[in-house]
Parts: structure tokens; C-alpha cells; sequence
């Protein structure tokens, strides 16, 4: 685990996003809230907000940290036939969010899956990444 006990406390957030990919009739099942399992986007919502709580358990040399907020949104985009999922992680700590984030997004695109693959075996799930991220040592970064 990397000392950080010399750095400074500063307020650091961190957005990643990534896609999960459907058929159209899935998709309209999720939207409908007519998936066998219930509803999907609320689940996978709350799945990724507690996974962005728990990644220092799920990730080796991760650092627990005392995160201040998670925002994390699904939305439908019924022309790609996909859902975007974002996370935004937020923390006033020692150590950056990012891995909270992708957690938190990777979490709540396998909930999905979850919940559709009895009505839909071929669910993709990609285009995980960071989009950004600010404090810290490093400075800021997004994605152009």
C-alpha cells in the first residue's frame, strides 16, 4: 500500500463512465420496468453507490477512504440501444476516488446484467474509463 500519510487533505472527485449494450426489447423492458427481476436502473444504482463504499475490499492496496459522496446515474439511450452509466466519487482525503468510481460504475453494469441475462444472454458490457478527476497532487484531468 503506498504511504500517503505526507500528503495533503484536499477534496478530490473522480467520474468514470462505461455502457452497458442491449437489445432493443431489453432495453424497452428496463425503461417499461417490466424486467423479470424488477427495476433494473434503481438496483444498479444503489449496487454502485455501495460498491464505490467498498472498493479498498475488492481491490488489493486500496486505501479505505471516508467518501463524502456518490452520485451515480443510468441513462438510457434508446438510439444505441445502451445504457451509460457515470459515477461521480467525491472524498476530502489523502488519496484520489478513481478506483471508487470505476467501481462504482463496473458494479452497477454488472448489476444490469444481473438482473436481464434470463431475457437476454449476449449483454455487453464496455467502454469503462476514467473521465476525470480533480485534487490532489497531480492536478486535474479530463478526458477531450
Amino acid at each position: 500500500m503506498v504511504d500517503v500519510s505526507e500528503k495533503a487533505t484536499t477534496t478530490r472527485e473522480a467520474t468514470a463512465r462505461g455502457r452497458v449494450f442491449l437489445a432493443p426489447e431489453t432495453l424497452a423492458l428496463i425503461v417499461e420496468g417490466r424486467a423479470p427481476k424488477g427495476d433494473v436502473l434503481a438496483t444498479a444504482r444503489v449496487a454502485g453507490i455501495m460498491a464505490a463504499k467498498r472498493t479498498h475490499e475488492l481491490i488489493p492496496l486500496c486505501h479505505p477512504l471516508p467518501i463524502t459522496a456518490v452520485r451515480l446515474t443510468l441513462d438510457p439511450d434508446h438510439a444505441a440501444s445502451t445504457i451509460e452509466v457515470e459515477a461521480t466519487v467525491r472524498v476530502t482525503g489523502q488519496t484520489g476516488v478513481e478506483m471508487e468510481a470505476l467501481t462504482a460504475v463496473s458494479v452497477a453494469a454488472l448489476t444490469v446484467y444481473d438482473m436481464v441475462k434470463a431475457v437476454q444472454r449476449d449483454v455487453r458490457i464496455g467502454d469503462i474509463r476514467l473521465v476525470a478527476k480533480s485534487g490532489g497532487r497531480s492536478g486535474d484531468y479530463r478526458v477531450e
